[in-house]
């Protein structure tokens, strides 16, 4: 495993971290979870990736990583990267979401119970809140530094104007932005086309994507149909049949094309996410230890030269269409 500096800081992350938006809620198969994790660190991948909200149900992916953070990890927790987020609807009432004071930081202490850590390494807001001033969201993420229960914060799905305002928040406040997370695929190329990650670049903030296959799409298994067991054919699933039927002319040329170079459609993928200078880490998921050491393979395939990157842009060429939510 290669390690890349985020931003400017004096943090090193994987090239490849693992995600835990799916796949270890109390729907999933604990020690399926549990072997993982371990497989995941074994082959280098030092960066955890949480939010509130993962599950299902909601807080339960911190369940249950708490309790193998506990169990198996506790002599390495000097090794590792853990970060969560709060901003999406979490419990119900006036303060189970958004951007307040209230829910940032109620929310980071909740997080903190189920993972069974004093700290956090990344706090993220999770999302931009419309109705909340900036300098309220900021000054909770400020705190949750000053306080102790994160060494560093981050946002993620900002769009680029609230982003610029938000860093330049936090930095009056003494604090850092440590690093922006956005989806970011092949397939959503919208922090490309906003300008955020030549921004990112220039500030020297790290970036960490998310859904490099794009909730699996850029992958084999949805070119001819939809799988029972696939995230699009469960019944808690995020994506969508309508999504994968608007995509898969695209993904079937994609998958010629990775064919062609001797690669398959998800290791182009993943390689693809990592290529721009201003991507420090791309975050895969995982339901089986195969698909985990599979996605890591990727780092093995062959470099994507600029003929096959003037491809891809031929065939999903960057837009502003898609939404920052993936």
């Amino acid at each position: 495993m290669n390690y890349r500096r985020c931003g400017d800081s004096g943090l090193l992350l994987p090239e490849i971290s693992l995600g835990f938006w799916h796949n270890f809620g109390h729907v999933d198969d604990f020690q399926e979870s549990r072997k993982i994790m371990r497989r995941a660190f074994d082959r280098g991948i030092t960066h955890f990736d949480l939010a509130n909200n993962y599950g299902p149900p909601a807080g339960s992916a911190e369940e249950n990583v708490g309790r193998i953070l506990a169990e198996d990890f506790a002599c390495h927790r000097d090794e590792l990267i853990i970060s969560t987020k709060a901003g999406h609807q979490m419990w119900n009432g006036p303060y189970g979401d958004w951007g307040s004071r209230k829910h940032l930081l109620a929310s980071l202490d909740q997080s903190l119970r189920r993972l069974r850590l004093p700290y956090v390494d990344i706090f993220y807001s999770h999302r931009p809140d419309p109705d909340t001033r900036l300098e309220e969201t900021m000054s909770a993420l400020a705190t949750a530094v000053n306080s102790g229960k994160a060494l560093y914060v981050g946002l993620s799905k900002y769009p680029l104007k609230k982003l610029k305002k938000a860093v330049k928040i936090l930095k009056d406040m003494g604090v850092r932005c440590l690093v922006y997370q956005p989806p970011y695929s092949i397939l959503n190329r919208w922090p490309e086309s906003q300008g955020i990650l030549d921004y990112l670049l220039e500030e020297k903030i790290g970036c960490v994507v998310f859904s490099p296959l794009a909730q699996g799409l850029l992958t084999p298994k949805y070119m001819d149909c939809i799988p029972t067991d696939s995230r699009a054919g469960r019944a808690e699933g995020f994506l969508q049949e309508d999504q994968v039927a608007a995509e898969r002319e695209k993904i079937r040329a994609l998958g010629d094309l990775a064919a062609a170079q001797g690669m398959s459609i998800n290791h182009m993928a993943i390689n693809w996410s990592l290529r721009h200078p201003a991507v420090t880490s791309s975050i895969i998921g995982a339901r089986t230890v195969a698909q985990l050491a599979d996605s890591i393979n990727a780092l093995e395939a062959p470099e994507l030269n600029e003929g096959i990157l003037a491809a891809i842009d031929d065939i999903a060429p960057p837009s502003k269409s898609k939404h920052a939510e993936g």
